[in-house]
């Protein structure tokens, strides 16, 4: 696998020297300071990449190997008749990222929020961070913070009501930290969404319900994909994140029966899948293993991490990487069984690109601040054992019976 970091660009406080001496080949990057559904003009790509792959010679070999996001307007979201102009810049993006060298690119489909957490200093055992979402504690910022109209009715009686006596409790200090938590904005920016216009956000998806979110979705996806095949570029999903509805808003990536609908919907290689273990894995009905078997061929880009659910089932914290509810194990000899596949096959770029997705906040990086899940040795302890995992795997499966090894490259 081409073993990868995600990097932030000039102000993210993990360096791309810290990067290099994790053990990465390839750099995760996006232009954040782009305006959503602008063009990404071919100088900016190359400034960027001038700054991974030119500059930093002392600490070379690395290149941009995956835009992380090129974010999706929310007119091409609603369906409003502005889509097709920002569907045309997305097409302009594709290209000029393909002249520039780069072949894949992430990106997702939520509506308004991307990820959402209720604390980003959740307390381990051992006395590291991570991340966390409470069910109850979103219900808290929906009922009693935002006082969103009909938020009643997405929560269970008991959760609403205990909701309502935690927030009479709560100091002025912690109902700060949980609404800026709770409106973080995007992964590489230090904004938050202000809460006297969140509401006025959410209701513009107020007659937007699954169905057509997943329309609005596949009109995008039949008109950019065909761009990204002509062009050589693996256009990949990224999952919802948690994936199950929040806030009234529709969420239509979180199964294997919305990716293989989206696939479908669009039947070329080049429409793929970030395939995110963290983000499918909180749902225990999604088969991770199953689905690399199944969606292989359409999986652009791996992030690996687990989650592991607590008493109620919508509660979740990011677990180490070999622990949690995901079966890592599985997950990653699915992964490298696609990979001795392509190269049966003699697909070009056999090597999935994969990164540790999130990582405690430990050790000296406790005294450091960080953007939050991605603090630079979580991830190389992260990635350290993700590497360890594959290098035994692949010994293993080369060591195999000849009849193993072939029924892999039949597949």
């Amino acid at each position: 696998m081409l073993h990868t970091m995600r990097w932030f660009g000039p102000n993210d406080p993990v360096s791309l020297f810290d990067i290099r001496q994790a053990g990465c080949a390839g750099v995760v990057s996006a232009l954040h300071q782009l305006p959503v559904g602008a063009v990404w003009p071919v100088a900016d790509i190359q400034a960027r990449q001038q700054l991974i792959e030119v500059d930093n010679t002392r600490y070379a070999p690395l290149h941009w190997a995956v835009v992380e996001s090129l974010p999706v307007h929310e007119d091409i979201k609603k369906g409003r008749p502005t889509r097709d102009a920002y569907i045309q810049n997305y097409q302009q993006s594709l290209r000029n990222l393909a002249a520039c060298g780069i072949r894949t690119v992430c990106y997702n489909f939520m509506p308004v929020l991307d990820w959402s957490r209720t604390d980003l200093n959740y307390e381990m055992p051992d006395g590291s961070r991570a991340l966390r979402f409470v069910w109850q504690d979103f219900a808290v910022f929906d009922l009693c913070i935002l006082k969103r109209a009909g938020a009643e009715a997405d929560y269970e009686p008991a959760v609403a009501a205990a909701a309502r006596e935690q927030f009479a409790s709560m100091s002025t200090e912690a109902i700060a930290q949980l609404t800026n938590t709770t409106l973080l904005g995007l992964p590489g920016s230090e904004e938050a969404f202000e809460l006297q216009n969140f509401q006025g956000l959410l209701n513009e998806y107020a007659t937007i319900d699954a169905a057509a979110l997943t329309a609005n979705l596949h009109y995008f996806i039949r008109a950019v994909a065909p761009v990204a095949e002509e062009v050589g570029i693996g256009l990949c999903i990224h999952p919802d994140d948690p994936p199950f509805p929040l806030l009234g808003l529709p969420r239509v990536v979180s199964t294997e029966a919305d990716l293989a609908n989206l696939l479908a919907a669009c039947d070329v290689r080049a429409n793929g899948i970030t395939f995110c273990t963290g983000s499918l894995g909180v749902r225990p009905d999604n088969d991770l293993a199953g689905m690399i078997t199944r969606l292989g061929s359409r999986i652009h880009f791996v992030h690996l991490r687990t989650t592991k659910r607590e008493e109620n089932p919508r509660n979740f914290h990011e677990a180490d990487h070999l622990a949690g509810d995901v079966d890592m194990y599985a997950v990653m000899q699915a992964l490298v069984e696609e990979e001795l596949r392509r190269e049966a096959a003699g697909e070009d770029q056999p090597a999935l690109p994969m990164r540790p997705d999130h990582g405690h906040q430990m050790l000296d990086d406790l005294h450091k601040k960080t953007y939050p899940g991605y603090s630079a040795i979580g991830r190389l302890k992260g990635l350290a054992e993700l590497r360890g995992l594959e290098y035994g795997l692949r010994r293993t499966l080369a060591e195999a019976e000849p009849p193993a090894v072939a029924a892999y490259a039949a597949r």
